[in-house]
């Protein structure tokens, strides 16, 4: 779509770069903002040309660039003892759209965007990644994604904040994970998403996103009994009901996945 209101898009090289004035947005791949209507907008800044490297390892942390591609991230190869690297590509495929948009649609878009379906918001809320964000003042804040995301289209992102990039911890990708997931049509946004991850210590983390309007992080000290899980799952107020499904149904699976992803992970992995 043509976004007849823009009047300027700047190219950014240096952080200096970015300072917004009112009505401008910072543009990534630009798979959102092109699809609809931008009331408001009238200018644009862009990140890509920042240079920003899509994925740096240290020994504590995968670091993901807020440029990365949905692509990029998708192939990243398998290291040693990564039992949640299969996440990566399921949570890329749940994304309602084509192989051509991985290759423009970015992590830190998908997250800012702020939809209940949007599966990097799943990934990182699941994985307990930071969000390293620039505050305008030239200071770095983090704060975890599953808190920065609030509402459908809801974030804590001040204007002309950006969000530099999303760190996972290495000991989350070092946990045994169980991924679930439901849309009303084989193609269609997502309905529920459920994760699940048993971390090294014991510590087990039950993700809920797409059925809810923030990511639900549900925590517990070991493996929960299945009422304890079911109890926690019913807990969750922010149930929505919209064209892709019911907020009854929406519950009803998350219940159900839980309960199969806790029975999943309960089970003796593989030798």
């Amino acid at each position: 779509m043509d976004l007849i209101t823009v009047r300027e898009t700047r190219v950014a090289h240096t952080r200096d770069d970015l300072v917004f004035a009112p009505g401008e947005l910072p543009l990534g791949g630009g798979t959102w903002l092109f699809s609809e209507e931008q009331p408001g907008l009238t200018g644009l800044v862009d990140l890509t040309t920042l240079g920003w490297q899509p994925l740096v390892e240290s020994d504590a942390t995968l670091s993901i660039a807020a440029t990365c591609t949905i692509a990029e991230l998708a192939r990243i190869p398998r290291r040693e003892g990564w039992g949640a690297h299969p996440l990566f590509s399921q949570t890329a495929n749940s994304l309602l759209a084509s192989f051509k948009i991985w290759n423009i649609a970015t992590v830190g878009g998908n997250i800012c965007t702020s939809l209940p379906a949007g599966p990097m918001i799943s990934l990182a809320s699941a994985l307990d990644a930071t969000a390293l964000v620039w505050a305008t003042d030239g200071s770095d804040r983090r704060l975890p994604v599953a808190d920065l995301v609030t509402a459908s289209r809801e974030n804590l992102l001040e204007h002309g904040e950006v969000l530099r990039a999303v760190e996972i911890p290495k000991t989350a990708l070092e946990a045994r994970t169980g991924f679930r997931r439901i849309a009303l049509s084989p193609l269609g946004r997502t309905g529920t998403l459920v994760i699940a991850r048993v971390d090294a210590g014991g510590e087990a983390v039950f993700t809920v996103t797409g059925g809810t309007t923030r990511p639900r992080v549900l925590r517990f000290d070991e493996l929960p009994s299945q009422g304890a899980l079911a109890n926690a799952v019913e807990s969750i107020t922010e149930w929505f009901t919209d064209a892709h499904g019911a907020a009854d149904w929406r519950r009803a699976m998350a219940l159900l996945f839980a309960e199969e992803l806790r029975t999943e992970l309960g089970e003796e992995p593989a030798a």
